[in-house]
């Protein structure tokens, strides 16, 4: 085989993983702040795809500009259902958490289905069959420009947890609650931002993959477990190991895509996730216990 057609291989695994690491970093902000697994993870991020596909059939929008309005709209979709909602469930033994969030789940994605049927819907922009050219490998301008969005996101989140007072605050929360109710941070409201934040996070990840997948409610689970798999990979409440989880879960989807079949690409998602299960626990990023 060809190197070049090698790399075009790699660079299209790399710049969707970047996707899914961005997707998967909105589940590690919730869980590494508040403990609570989002189940819904994927109906939100499905939510963000149609969220900017009515705005590309309606207003024209490319996805890329849909981004600030599904934001917003995820945002206070989140902080609003974690303080009628979540709120009342954090700190309570899991099964309750997961019947809850399951219910939540259920409830989206039926109504998706009934808003938008179950078709696949997707939206063209004038460079969906573009490519750059790199010393001769072909990089598609639409995995590109979402990959390319989903690193400037990253980043700003980042800093934004480690630069800001916020940050600094909902960092003080995730490490000791009840020391940060002591010194008087707002605990439920920063938990409600957080929430919000993660919610809005996977919203925009929705819409870069609007770029490269079409639409359809039943894409949520999913969507859903392959966060899973990528926050347990590199390690469960660690943002840049959500990030490293989604390279190399991009990477070994778009291999073993290419030299099997790309039906028997989620076997190698999971292939590795066992691998790092017996071999580091904790993920690739976690904390040894």
């Amino acid at each position: 085989m060809p190197l070049d057609f090698f790399l075009n291989i790699m660079a299209t695994g790399l710049l969707t993983g970047l996707v899914y690491g961005l997707a998967a970093l909105g589940l590690s902000v919730i869980f590494g702040v508040m403990r609570i697994v989002n189940f819904a993870h994927g109906e939100m991020m499905v939510a963000g795809m149609y969220g900017s596909l009515l705005l590309a059939w309606f207003l024209g929008f490319d996805p890329i500009l849909s981004v600030p309005v599904v934001a917003a709209a995820l945002f206070a979709f989140g902080y609003v259902l974690q303080r009628t909602l979540v709120a009342r469930f954090v700190g309570a033994p899991e099964h309750r958490q997961f019947i809850v969030m399951v219910g939540l789940a259920t409830i989206l994605t039926n109504g998706m289905l009934m808003l938008f049927g179950p078709d696949a819907r997707g939206v063209q922009v004038p460079y969906s069959f573009d490519a750059f050219e790199v010393g001769g490998v072909f990089l598609d301008k639409t995995r590109v420009y979402a990959a390319a969005g989903a690193v400037v996101l990253s980043a700003a989140l980042l800093a934004f947890f480690r630069f800001t007072t916020t940050g600094t605050a909902i960092r003080a929360c995730a490490d000791n609650p009840l020391g940060a109710q002591v010194i008087g941070l707002d605990l439920h409201g920063l938990y409600a931002l957080t929430f919000g934040i993660g919610a809005a996070v996977v919203g925009v990840a929705g819409c870069l993959l609007t770029l490269v997948v079409d639409a359809y409610p039943q894409l949520a689970p999913e969507y859903t477990l392959l966060s899973f798999i990528i926050v347990i990979v590199g390690g469960l409440g660690s943002a840049t190991g959500a990030l490293l989880g989604g390279v190399l879960i991009g990477l070994a989807e778009a291999l073993a895509g290419f030299f099997l079949v790309p039906s028997m690409k989620s076997m190698f998602s999971y292939g590795l996730l066992i691998l790092v299960l017996l071999f580091r626990p904790s993920g690739l990023m976690g904390r040894r216990a």
